[in-house]
């Protein structure tokens, strides 16, 4: 089941979900102070591209890194978790893209706080 909705994933929109993330990653890269943030991002592009049958475990940080959890919810975490709160909910409508919607949950908290967030 993990395969299948992984290959509908990626063909309605989890490739385009991923390179975004991707290029924001480039982009936050771009300075030295930039470079953790990007890594982060570049985590999140990963998840986004093959994210059924993946756990998302947070709260695995130290003092850093809750130091650059809070900055990344300040500047753009936020954003970034409303984003997929709505979409998730928007695909929640219906019974077919429950599974996505949850989907956009996972991403939604890996969009608060990416810091320190394992992914099995």
């Amino acid at each position: 089941m993990n395969l299948i909705g992984n290959v509908i994933w990626l063909i309605f929109g989890g490739i385009i979900a991923s390179i975004v993330w991707f290029l924001a990653g480039l982009i936050m890269c771009i300075t030295v102070i930039g470079i953790p943030f990007g890594v982060q991002c570049f985590k999140i592009s990963k998840f986004v591209l093959w994210p059924f049958g993946k756990e998302l475990e947070l709260g695995h940080f130290g003092a850093g890194g809750l130091t650059f959890n809070i900055i990344w919810l300040i500047v753009f975490g936020w954003e970034f978790a409303i984003a997929h709160l709505v979409i998730g909910a928007i695909f929640c409508i219906t019974i077919v893209g429950i599974p996505f919607g949850l989907q956009h949950f996972k991403f939604a908290k890996l969009g608060l706080i990416p810091f320190g967030a394992k992914i099995h």
